[in-house]
């Protein structure tokens, strides 16, 4: 472990708040503190910072450290790939052998007939590419009206403009002044408005009612995250998306799933929407098909589509990006799904729900606090109440789930808050290596924290 005196460690800071702009935090903070923490090494579930302090990382870093901090065979397949065939382009129909490998595991791996692929840099790109090719998709069958896309409330989608402006959540829209057209938002996880309820009193603002209210002939798609990850973590009611994905049929719309944070067995299966068995037109990837350990997303769209797609053009499909099939990142994801595979990842996040929901239950009951825990396969939750009996939320002005948040950094576990709408959401989601054992270390840093962050409310109170 390499280790850092106090000037290094403050050259560091300096040089951080100098030159490196973060992506979603807080620029005054930054300005005013430097950096909260200096991360040097991963191993496992645990990160290292400067100090040689060792982390919990019960967010697998963003929701995508799917197989665990530093595993060599990835450093060794990138490597490898790099000394034989490090870059190279697949525009103009030229390819390369590990993309076609890797598009060979993943039609082995995904649902029904998304068996055709095309790679982005991540997330963000992955859905925006969907979005274009669902639209490219109407226009070409002779339908260009049908444009508008709708997704749901608290959706997370990523952050270029396309994804931004699907995206649900309005404080990623406040970030710019102007947001792509056509995109709209419904009520999410209506189960009973999708299948016809009109006496739903958010009828109109279900995706059944915004189809009805803007005529099925102007929509090319829905777009649904199997479970809302950074809105909540918010599971859909069984029912749901089979509700969605018939709706769709019905109206002649395309169905996208956004697995960019459910794939690759996060939530106890390999994909999301294999814990409804639903399978959408279009499939977004990224995060856990490399585990993070370097940039790569995909799209996966049916065979029809594609056979569709190819019997109406002529042109060419102006649609691509530098590292679309990047060699490299595609060797890192073969190697990361072979982990995945070998060591029954998916089925281990399945087998650690039990414990993470044990775990949830042994929080509820000695914190008055703590209420509405969930979890599906190792993507999961909880929130704080003042009185959960009552159902009174904190009001946001106490920043209770701020401060849990920050209560667990001190005690060298990191998770994250999710606060939008006013809710405090405590949300989690451990590399799929973690055990019994570390899962309990986890619960009861949670529940030291939990008691600091009641005591300090409780006196802010009086």
């Amino acid at each position: 472990m390499v280790t850092y005196n106090k000037e290094q460690i403050k050259n560091l800071k300096e040089l951080d708040k100098k030159h490196y702009l973060h992506p979603t935090s807080s620029l005054k903070q930054h300005q005013e503190n430097g950096p909260k923490r200096i991360f040097t090494e991963g191993k496992g579930i645990y990160l290292t910072d400067v100090n040689g302090d060792q982390y919990i990382d019960a967010l697998a870093s963003l929701w995508n450290v799917n197989i665990g901090h530093g595993r060599k065979e990835l450093g060794e397949a990138a490597s490898q790939q790099m000394g034989k065939l490090a870059y190279s382009s697949s525009f103009n129909n030229l390819s390369h052998e590990t993309v076609i490998q890797l598009s060979e595991k993943l039609a082995s791996l995904t649902p029904g007939d998304l068996n055709v692929f095309f790679y982005t840099s991540g997330g963000s790109e992955s859905n925006d590419t969907a979005f274009k090719l669902v639209r490219h998709y109407w226009k070409m069958k002779g339908q260009p009206e049908k444009k508008k896309i709708i997704g749901l409330e608290r959706a997370y989608h990523g952050i270029t403009m396309g994804a931004t402006s699907a995206t649900g959540i309005k404080q990623f829209q406040n970030m710019t002044t102007s947001l792509a057209p056509d995109f709209l938002h419904a009520a999410a996880h209506k189960t009973n408005c999708e299948l016809g309820d009109k006496s739903d009193s958010d009828y109109s603002r279900s995706i059944r009612g915004i189809i009805e209210n803007e005529g099925p002939e102007t929509i090319a798609a829905v777009i649904v995250e199997p479970i809302q990850g950074a809105g909540g973590v918010i599971i859909p009611p069984d029912g749901y998306l089979e509700a969605v994905r018939d709706l769709c049929d019905q109206y002649g719309i395309l169905m996208i799933a956004d697995e960019v944070i459910c794939g690759f067995g996060r939530t106890g299966r390999m994909f999301g929407v294999d814990n409804w068995n639903v399978v959408p037109d279009i499939m977004c990837m990224a995060k856990g098909i490399t585990s993070g350990y370097i940039p790569l997303g995909a799209v996966a769209i049916t065979e029809r589509l594609r056979d569709n797609l190819a019997e109406v053009s002529d042109d060419v499909l102006f649609h691509g990006f530098t590292y679309s099939g990047h060699p490299t990142s595609c060797a890192v994801a073969l190697k990361n799904i072979e982990i995945i595979e070998k060591e029954n990842l998916a089925a281990h996040g399945s087998k650690m729900e039990m414990e993470l929901i044990k775990g949830f239950k042994y929080l509820t009951e000695k914190h008055s606090s703590v209420t509405k825990s969930r979890a599906k396969g190792l993507l999961g939750a909880f929130e704080l109440f003042e009185d959960r009996e009552q159902g009174i939320p904190f009001g946001p002005e106490k920043m209770a789930a701020q401060k849990l948040v920050e209560e667990c950094l001190s005690r060298k576990l990191i998770v994250r808050s999710v606060t939008f709408g006013g809710t405090n959401i405590i949300a989690l989601s451990p590399p799929l290596i973690i055990t019994k054992e570390e899962i309990e270390k986890m619960i009861m840093i949670f529940s030291d924290a939990i008691q600091t962050v009641e005591k300090s409310l409780r006196l802010q109170s009086v």
